[in-house]
């Protein structure tokens, strides 16, 4: 078992089963944000290692695609097995990478690639076709089959995570990959691919390569991908959608989201805080499907907001971020720091009361304070933009009818949450959600067989589950005539 990982990786890149570099390419700074100091550096993918990562994909994934499913899912298993014995040093080196409590990642991100790896391997050799049977003898039958080379484009927020939710049913259907992490966290993806190919996925079938915006641009536009699949913000999800929209490519869009939380008065108090702060402040914040606009019953509005401080007053420990008691991290990077903060002076503006915290902590590193905001109207800039980050927006309303409404009254639709004892409201509210992962007395979770993803401005498709397979494969009909062939003429 690896018991550690140097941080400064073996290169920049890995290709075609190796770790391949080109200093020639823009250096690109990993910063630590507990300290705000560099710790390893990369370099940016030139044309010729673009090149090198698509023309390897595309020459492994008719080899890749001919093994069985079954054969395919047991690279895919081994490759969790592995991810488990070294999850450790995975979620050392993503904490590194984040700047996320170690008390967080050794529980939410190499385990969470890790049952991905699981659950894709497990089904891939269930992907069959199926017979039809017609009139007079005839029948059709289908074939699942490949889609081809697959781009796979990570956020900084779960870099592992992404890199195995992407990568993983890709790959369970015959796909190969070139998979782009975020600048700002290129660490661990690195890993994911050393992993896959140590548990036997042939030279090409997972590739990562480092870059910014126009990697990313040259790895969609390029006429032999097939799929792209994108986790990130709807700015940037609208750029890589029309991007491959010209060129009619398969996608999926994990986008971002300003999710409701519905709080009644009937409702367990702490357990519903309890979902306030995993939609809130787990990550410190950093998550797509946050539930960061809570409304709460008028009845019960000063309970929870007292409660809530309380929790955060009593809970919270920021620190060092690899000292396994702390559980609140930095923000990820200086600048995504400097936006929340403009978020919170805004709301402070416009008229919200900043009930608690939303300050700067120390001068090393990108410490904030978890901020609730109390007295918050629809219509304020915090309630209606996605922050990304620790801030909570409370809102009061009277009625299910009217909360529902209100919940319903944005762009965005990545999740929504309903907490209430009472099961018929439960499931009525949850029927009426415009999005596309709802919770009921629970936030936040994301197992792998269930599906994830959004609808409206939040995203196209969805990741994890069988449903994924949909978006990895297409469906081939191959009519069978057992009789001659007739024609009008």
């Amino acid at each position: 078992m690896t018991e550690s990982y140097t941080i400064q990786p073996a290169a920049s890149h890995f290709i075609g089963g190796e770790y391949v570099e080109d200093t020639t390419g823009e250096p690109i700074d990993v910063v630590y944000p507990a300290t705000g100091k560099p710790i390893a550096r990369v370099h940016a993918a030139t044309p010729a290692i673009i090149e090198k990562a698509l023309a390897s994909a595309a020459e492994a994934q008719a080899a890749w695609a001919a093994m069985t499913g079954t054969e395919r899912g047991r690279v895919l298993r081994r490759a969790a097995d592995i991810m488990r014995e070294r999850n450790r040093p995975l979620s050392v080196l993503e904490t590194w990478d984040t700047g996320k409590p170690l008390s967080e990642t050794l529980v939410a991100d190499a385990t969470s690639a890790a049952d991905a790896l699981e659950y894709f391997g497990g089904i891939a050799g269930s992907l069959t076709g199926e017979h039809i049977p017609l009139a007079g003898g005839d029948f059709v039958y289908t074939r699942r089959e490949a889609l081809g080379v697959c781009v796979g484009i990570g956020a900084w927020n779960y870099p592992t995570q992404i890199a195995a939710w992407k990568g993983a049913p890709a790959l369970a259907c015959g796909n190969t990959m070139v998979f782009k992490p975020s600048e700002t966290t290129p660490l661990c993806a690195l890993k994911v691919a050393e992993i896959l190919h140590e548990a036997g996925a042939p030279a090409g079938v997972y590739n990562v390569i480092q870059g910014m915006g126009l990697v990313g641009r040259s790895l969609v536009d390029d006429p032999r991908v097939a799929k792209v699949s994108l986790t990130g913000s709807v700015p940037t999800g609208r750029k890589v959608y029309q991007a491959a929209a010209a060129g009619l490519k398969h996608v999926t869009m994990e986008l971002g989201g300003k999710s409701p939380m519905l709080v009644f008065d009937d409702a367990d108090l702490d357990s519903a805080i309890s979902g306030a702060v995993l939609g809130n402040f787990y990550s410190s914040g950093q998550v797509c499907s946050n539930g960061t606009r809570v409304f709460v019953q008028r009845g019960i509005r000063e309970a929870f907001v007292e409660r809530m401080i309380e929790r955060l007053k009593t809970g919270v420990k920021i620190g060092d971020p690899q000292d396994e008691t702390v559980n609140f991290g930095p923000i990820s990077n200086a600048r995504q720091l400097d936006i929340i903060e403009r978020y919170i002076r805004k709301g402070v503006e416009e008229g919200a009361t900043l009930a608690y915290g939303g300050k700067r902590i120390g001068n090393d590193g990108f410490y904030l304070e978890p901020a609730i905001f109390t007295d918050v109207t629809d219509d304020m800039t915090i309630a209606r933009e996605e922050i990304f980050g620790p801030v909570l927006s409370v809102l009061d309303f009277d009625t299910e009818e009217e909360a529902l409404r209100r919940a319903n009254a944005t762009e965005f639709g990545l999740a929504a949450g309903v907490f209430t004892k009472d099961l018929e409201r439960a499931h009525r509210v949850a029927a009426g959600f415009e999005a596309g992962t709802c919770y009921i007395n629970t936030y936040n979770l994301a197992p792998v067989e269930a599906p994830f993803g959004g609808s409206k401005l939040s995203g196209v498709g969805r990741e994890n589950s069988k449903a994924a397979i949909s978006h990895y494969s297409e469906i081939k009909s191959v009519y069978v005539a057992m009789n001659p062939c007739e024609a009008p003429f």
